[in-house]
């Protein structure tokens, strides 16, 4: 996403093996992690499904 302001870094713990799997799909699906993630948040507060 090259013309998107940056936004502040976060950061939370998360365990390896969930990382490298949650990274692997994403990879597979051609996406970023971050943007699973914001999806995944997104999700999370609105009561929809990621």
């Amino acid at each position: 996403m090259p013309n998107q302001p940056k936004t502040p870094v976060k950061s939370f713990r998360i365990p390896d093996e969930l990382y490298q799997a949650a990274l692997t799909k994403a990879r597979l699906e051609e996406r970023s992690l971050t943007e699973v993630v914001r999806a995944a948040l997104l999700a999370y507060i609105t009561g929809a499904e990621a």
